[in-house]
Order: C-alpha cells, then sequence, then structure tokens
C-alpha cells in the first residue's frame, strides 16, 4: 500500500444547501473554478490559439482560509461557501486500485533467504484467521499463491488425462479391463515413492517440476507392468504353466530387464538431482572442465529429479511384487466368480495350452470349453444373465 498525501475534504450540508435551493455539484463547481480554474474564453494569436483560465490568485489558492471567502450563486444570489458547507485537511488515499469494479488494497511482501514461501504464507493465513473483517470486506490471497493453484490445476487434469490416455491404449491391446486396472494401480501407488523421496531429502514439493516428474515417471512404470503382465499371459498360453508357475517365471525372467531399466534412470538423474555440473565444451578445447555443485539450475530441476528417482525404485519393488500379488487376486477372483455365478450344465472357459504346430500371438489368450464334468465347480444358486455374463467374461481376462 502507497503512502498516503494530504488532501482538503470538504463536506456540504444538504439539507442547508437544499434551503437554498442548492445542489452538491454547484457547491463542486464553485470550488473546482477557485482553486484549477475554468475555461472563459480562447485567445487566437495567428495559428497559435491560448486558452483563458480564470481562477483565484496564487496566494488565495494555497490559503485553506480563503475558501471562507468565496460565494455560491443561486437563483441571481450569492451563498457564503461557509452556510452551506464545511471543510478539513485529511489524509487521502494514494492509489485506488480496482479488479473487477471492486476496490482493492494490495499488500505484499518478499519472503526472507532461507524460508519457503509457503510456510510464510501459512502463518499468515493462521495469523489472519481470527481477523473480524467489517461487513463488504474479504481478504484474498493473491500472487504467487494464486499461480501456484492455476499450475497445480492444470498439471492435475494433464495428469488425469494422461492416466485416461493410457488406460483406454492398454484396454484396447489386452482386449481386457482387469489387467489395466492392475497396471493402473501400479502407476497411481507409484507416488507414494515420490513423497517419501521428498520427505528424506527434506525438499518441498513443487508444483511445477514434482508434478512433471510424477507425469513422466508415469510411462516408465507403464512399460515394466505392460512387460510383465504381456509374458506372463504369454506364458500360461503359449506353454501351458499354470497361474503360479507363470508368476514365479515371468518374475525371473523380466527380473533383470526391470531392474537395468529402474538403474540406468536412476543414473542418469543422478547429476541432476546433486546439481553436478561439467563444461564439456571447456573440457574438449582447452582441458579445463570446471566441474562444480549446485547453482540455480540444480535448485529448479532437482525436484524433478528427485521425483523421478524416488517413485521409480519404488515402483520397481511394485512392479516385481505387487503386480504380480494383484494379478493372483484378480484370478482368484474370477475363478470363484466363474464357479458361483453361472448355470451348472455350462461349460466353463479355462485357459489350455495350444494345439502343436499351432501359431498363437504374443500376449493373446488361448480358451477351450472343457466338458463340465471336467471342470470343479460347485454352484449353490442360479445367478441372474447378467452376472452369468460378468463371471464369463471375468474368467477370460
Amino acid at each position: 500500500m502507497r503512502s498516503q498525501r494530504p488532501e482538503v475534504v470538504v463536506e456540504v450540508d444538504r439539507e442547508r444547501a437544499a434551503l437554498y435551493d442548492l445542489s452538491t455539484s454547484q457547491v463542486g463547481m464553485t470550488i473546482r473554478t477557485a482553486i484549477q480554474g475554468t475555461e472563459a474564453a480562447k485567445y487566437r494569436d495567428g495559428n497559435d490559439e491560448y486558452e483563458i483560465t480564470v481562477r483565484l490568485a496564487e496566494p488565495y489558492r494555497a490559503n485553506l482560509d480563503a475558501l471562507g471567502d468565496l460565494t455560491v450563486f443561486a437563483e441571481g444570489r450569492q451563498v457564503p461557501l461557509s452556510s452551506v458547507a464545511t471543510w478539513r485537511m485529511d489524509e487521502g488515499l494514494g492509489v485506488v486500485r480496482r479488479r473487477n469494479m471492486d476496490r482493492v488494497a494490495t499488500i505484499s511482501s518478499d519472503v526472507r533467504a532461507g524460508e519457503q514461501s509457503n510456510a510464510v504464507l501459512a502463518e499468515v493465513q493462521q495469523t489472519l484467521q481470527n481477523v473480524t473483517l467489517p461487513a463488504g470486506y474479504t481478504i484474498r490471497y493473491t500472487g504467487e499463491q494464486e499461480e501456484q493453484q492455476e499450475s497445480m490445476q492444470f498439471l492435475m487434469m494433464a495428469f488425469m488425462i494422461a492416466l485416461a490416455f493410457i488406460a483406454l491404449i492398454l484396454m484396447s491391446q489386452f482386449n481386457s479391463v482387469v489387467k489395466p486396472f492392475i497396471i493402473m494401480t501400479a502407476v497411481i501407488m507409484s507416488t507414494v515413492g515420490v513423497l517419501l523421496g521428498l520427505m528424506v531429502f527434506r525438499m518441498p514439493f513443487g508444483i511445477i517440476m514434482t508434478g512433471v516428474g510424477v507425469i513422466s515417471l508415469g510411462g516408465i512404470v507403464v512399460n515394466n507392468a505392460i512387460v510383465l503382465i504381456d509374458y506372463i499371459d504369454l506364458l500360461r498360453t503359449r506353454d501351458g504353466l499354470s497361474r503360479d508357475e507363470a508368476l514365479v517365471q515371468a518374475g525371473i525372467t523380466r527380473f533383470r530387464p526391470v531392474i537395468l531399466t529402474a538403474i540406468t534412470t536412476v543414473l542418469g538423474l543422478v547429476p541432476l538431482a546433486t546439481g553436478f555440473n561439467l563444461d564439456f565444451f571447456g573440457l574438449y578445447t582447452s582441458l579445463s572442465p570446471n566441474i562444480y555443485w549446485g547453482g540455480e539450475q540444480a535448485a529448479w530441476w532437482a525436484p524433478m529429479a528427485i521425483a523421478v528417482i524416488a517413485g521409480l525404485t519404488f515402483a520397481t519393488m511394485l512392479t516385481l511384487v505387487i503386480v504380480p500379488v494383484l494379478y493372483s487376486i484378480v484370478d482368484d477372483t474370477a475363478l470363484f466368480l466363474a464357479r458361483h455365478f453361472t448355470h451348472e450344465d455350462s461349460a466353463a472357459p479355462v485357459f489350455a495350452p495350444a494345439a502343436p504346430g499351432a501359431v498363437v500371438p504374443a500376449g493373446a489368450a488361448t480358451a477351450v470349453l472343457v466338458p463340465q464334468e471336467h471342470v470343479v465347480a460347485r454352484p449353490r444358486r442360479r445367478a441372474a444373465a447378467l452376472l452369468q455374463r460378468v463371471g464369463s467374461a471375468l474368467r477370460l481376462f
């Protein structure tokens, strides 16, 4: 807020002015003419034109008591200004700011070195929480806080759109709903690793860079989960392995590529997270690499690097442990629904190895109908038609 400046405040007594048939505009115009002046005529000298302004002389304009000698003309008579108005010296607003036609007063401040703006803002909000404002007054926090809210909303929308597109692509490729659900669960749970990493390294949650790190992390986690689940289905359809055998064999086979992906990504981001700087141009030209740590770019890129490193490390465990567990739980649920919510005399679709010499695409599920006497089923009640279709469909997943 800018400092106030002195001003002359003239208050018109409307009732007394009405007795003389005067309005506030007439009183105001009289004072304005006396102080600022009024254009009475114009004087022309050749091509030049000059305005003739009528007002009080300088000594009278600078004297506040001179207002008492002014008179206001009304219906051919002169009314002393002191009869209808009073005046005083006061302090007025330096600047009147408006936003959306509302008057606003902006209070801004810088943050001391070593302090977080969000922490300082939280203290200010806690201090002003018990402040009672007059009617018609409100407090709104803008500036950096408002920009952070807009950035957070944009990144949240981008993250949700990315998840939606990933889910649609996975459902179209796997021709399933359950398997994309397993993969998306691993992606969402990987954000826990991001938060743990920020807590361990005592770093703030940067809205922009940390958000970008979370979004980029989703692509890496999705790739690892796709590779694992696709290979599990391949072992069950191509080699005819049981579910438990396929889970173990797929974990052993895909352990190396998943770990190598995580290690290479983490090692590649370590210099960015630690602020390691190397001048390649100086190294190649004069063998002067100018190695140093830190810098402004380290403070900017470190949150994103830490988010990806911590999230990917945590997501690697999710891919190798949680994804097979979820796959097993979903498969057991599908078996339960197939046993208890299908017709007694209907055949149950089960996984079976492909015939010798048959070409089976990678990731394709091969199901054959096995007679009811070869399927262990204990139906307890006859379900509705909708539940029957759901149970059969889930068994095919």
